[in-house]
C-alpha cells in the first residue's frame, strides 16, 4: 500500500476524532482554592474590591503561616465575562439596572458562577455582605467534592480500617501505615517538603461525657495520643499548640453530631509544628467517640491546600449500620 492510499484511509478516522473532540467540553482544570472575579477595574480598585478581598481573601484560621482563604484572579468584565472557563468558581460583579444575586452550575464544565449585580456601589457591597457565607460554602463544598472524585480513582485498601473501626474512609494511595494499635491507627504520606498524616482512634462515649468541657476533652484526647507521634530528638511528643487557642465548632458528619477543632500542633522539645483539623464524631451506634484527625508538616508548601485535602478525606467517612 502506497502512502497516498494510506492517508486516504486514515483521513476519515481523523475527522471523526476531531468532531468528537469538538462536541465534548474539556473538564475544568482550575487550581484548588482559586476563584476568578470578573469585575471592572473601577469597582475592583474601590470599595467593592475591598469588600471582596475582605471576604474571600481573609486569612485561613488555624494555619502556622498566613494564607488567603482563596487565591483570587481578577479579570475586567468587558473582556472576559462568559469566556473564563478554566476556573471551577467564577464570581461576576457589576452595576446593573436591577439588584440581583444568583448561582448557576454548569455540569458539563463543571463550575459554579455567582452573579452579584447592583444598581449602586452600596447595593453591590450589601449583596456581598449578605451572600458571601453562602458563596464560600458552595465553593468549598465543590472543592471537597472534586478532591474526593480525584481520590476515588486510586484508593488505599479499606479492609484494615473497616475491620477495626467499622467505617469506610476514602484514603488515596500514597499513605502508609506508621502505627497500628488496638484502637488507634496513624497513616502518613510524604510530600516534597514534608508530610501529611491521618489519625483514626476511638474512645468510649462515657469517658468523653464525664466533663462538660468539650474543648478541654478534645485537647486532652489529642495530647494523650500525641505520645505516639515522636520526632527525631529524644523526649519529643506531639501536643496541641500552646500559643493560640484552637477554633471550635459543632457540625454534622455522616448524619451524626461531630465536634470540629482546628488549630496548630507542635513537637514538645523539638522545632516542628503545623496545622491540624480534628473531628470527634458522636457515634451512638457503637457507643463511642470516633476521632479522625488530619495534620501536616510543610514549612515551604501551602498548608491551606494540604489541609483541604485532609478535610476531604475525613468528610468521606461512612459509619457501618448495624
Amino acid at each position: 500500500m502506497n502512502k497516498t492510499h494510506f492517508l486516504f484511509l486514515l483521513l476519515p478516522f481523523l475527522l471523526i476524532s476531531c468532531l468528537k473532540n469538538d462536541k465534548q467540553p474539556q473538564p475544568v482544570s482550575g487550581k484548588t482554592n482559586s476563584i476568578s472575579i470578573i469585575i471592572d477595574d473601577q469597582l475592583w480598585y474601590g470599595e467593592v474590591g475591598d469588600s471582596i478581598r475582605n471576604k474571600f481573601a481573609s486569612p485561613v484560621l488555624g494555619l502556622t503561616q498566613e494564607e488567603p482563604l482563596f487565591t483570587i484572579n481578577q479579570y475586567p468584565a468587558r473582556l472576559l465575562e462568559g469566556f473564563v472557563t478554566d476556573s471551577r468558581s467564577i464570581i461576576v460583579v457589576k452595576k446593573a439596572a436591577v439588584d440581583k444575586f444568583e448561582i448557576t452550575h454548569s455540569k458539563s464544565l463543571p463550575h459554579n458562577t455567582f452573579r452579584i449585580y447592583g444598581k449602586s456601589v452600596d447595593d453591590i457591597i450589601c449583596s456581598i455582605e449578605l451572600n458571601s457565607a453562602q458563596i464560600i460554602k458552595t465553593i468549598r463544598d465543590a472543592e471537597i467534592q472534586k478532591i474526593q472524585e480525584d481520590n476515588s480513582k486510586s484508593l488505599l485498601n479499606p479492609a484494615v480500617i473497616k475491620n477495626k473501626f467499622h467505617i469506610d474512609l476514602q484514603i488515596p494511595t500514597g499513605y502508609e501505615y506508621m502505627l497500628h494499635k488496638k484502637n488507634f491507627i496513624w497513616l502518613k504520606k510524604n510530600i516534597i517538603s514534608g508530610n501529611t498524616s491521618l489519625l483514626i482512634y476511638q474512645i468510649p462515649i462515657r469517658s468523653f461525657e464525664k466533663s462538660s468541657d468539650v474543648v478541654g476533652n478534645i485537647i486532652r484526647m489529642r495530647d494523650s495520643v500525641g505520645s505516639y507521634i515522636k520526632g527525631s530528638e529524644p523526649n519529643t511528643r506531639m501536643i496541641t499548640g500552646e500559643a493560640y487557642a484552637p477554633y471550635f465548632s459543632t457540625t454534622t458528619l455522616d448524619e451524626k453530631k461531630a465536634y470540629e477543632t482546628k488549630g496548630t500542633w507542635e513537637l514538645k522539645n523539638d522545632f516542628m509544628a503545623g496545622p491540624f483539623i480534628n473531628y470527634a464524631i458522636v457515634d451512638k451506634t457503637y457507643n463511642r467517640i470516633l476521632v479522625i484527625e488530619g495534620f501536616c508538616y510543610s514549612p515551604s508548601n501551602q498548608e491551606r491546600d494540604l489541609m483541604l485535602d485532609l478535610e476531604a478525606i475525613i468528610k468521606s467517612v461512612k459509619v457501618d449500620r448495624r
